[in-house]
């Protein structure tokens, strides 16, 4: 099994009492506790949202397509649902290489996606996509936050978003979405670095544009323009990026740092994702984008009772 690197200035993996003292900080009002989205306002200071993935992609990594047409989509919907989600995100491109989609192709997946949930369900309803047009369209349609993977590339993304009353959620990526980027490498060799200074700068750009702070997300972007070790090094420093006064967002389930960390297929890492879950609420996440709902709000609800109970 590969070795888990260490973080400069603080102890190795494996040591827990520096994790709890740290915990123990965030309580005392370093973790936002208020979290916007559409007409619902979130109390996260102790209780994180679970965010249940839905794709109507023919090409995601996990799932494979098997959510493409409408009714699965609606069928495994009810699924996240009946398990707990908090909310729902919905795809129409996968963030990873792949065949073209094109603007039009993407809105015929998602607008009409969104506009059956919205009909279903009384949830806030998230659109993963990085097209301020998309993000528009799916608006209209009832979703209250735009997940932008793309680190608000698109010029329009804000000003779409502001204009509509949603919120956002800034995610972390060095070059762009659907472009391999397979050996990232940052200044000094720093990855917290780069990656708190981009957030920093995008949530003040956010903020600018008109959105409030409990509107804006932050999201490191494992897996995205990170060697696996450089997304362990980010979960572990969840409490740092949670600390820069936004609510801050975990997308690590299944991905590949974790099949890289313990050699597994995707179709194995389900407990893996359930540990990067658990360490991600206890230091300070509190949206948790998930395709396991039901394992996710478990570990949800033990985390948020203990933290609870030491407030």
């Amino acid at each position: 099994m590969p070795a888990a690197p260490a973080i400069a200035g603080r102890s190795p993996p494996g040591s827990t009492e520096p994790v709890l003292r740290r915990v123990s900080q965030g309580r005392d009002g370093a973790v936002a506790s208020t979290l916007e989205l559409g007409d619902h306002r979130c109390d996260v200071s102790t209780r994180a949202l679970v965010m249940g993935i839905l794709n109507r992609t023919t090409d995601s990594f996990f799932d494979k397509g098997e959510f493409f047409h409408l009714d699965a989509f609606l069928r495994r919907a009810d699924e996240l649902v009946g398990a707990g989600a908090d909310l729902l995100d919905v795809g129409g491109v996968k963030a990873g290489p792949g065949p073209e989609i094109t603007e039009a192709e993407e809105l015929d997946r998602v607008v009409p996606a969104i506009e059956a949930l919205r009909r279903r369900f009384d949830l806030p309803l998230s659109v993963d996509t990085w097209r301020a047009s998309v993000a528009k369209e799916a608006f209209a349609a009832g979703a209250v936050l735009g997940n932008d993977i793309s680190g608000l590339a698109d010029p329009d993304y804000l000003a779409v978003t502001a204009a509509a009353g949603a919120s956002v959620v800034v995610t972390h990526i060095r070059l762009a979405p659907r472009v391999p980027d397979p050996e990232p490498e940052y200044a000094n060799g720093d990855v917290l670095a780069a990656v708190e200074a981009f957030l920093v700068e995008r949530a003040a750009r956010a903020v600018s544009a008109g959105l409030r702070p409990q509107q804006v997300i932050l999201d490191a972007g494992l897996d995205l323009g990170k060697t696996w070790q450089q997304s362990l090094i980010l979960l572990r420093a969840s409490d740092q990026l949670a600390a820069l006064g936004h609510p801050l967002l975990l997308s690590a389930s299944n991905k590949t740092f974790l099949g890289k960390l313990l050699d597994l297929e995707v179709t194995e890492r389900r407990e893996a994702t359930v540990a990067a879950h658990a360490l991600g609420i206890t230091l300070g996440c509190r949206i948790v984008r998930a395709h396991d709902v039901l394992g996710t709000v478990r570990v949800r609800d033990v985390i948020a009772a203990l933290l609870a109970s030491g407030s």
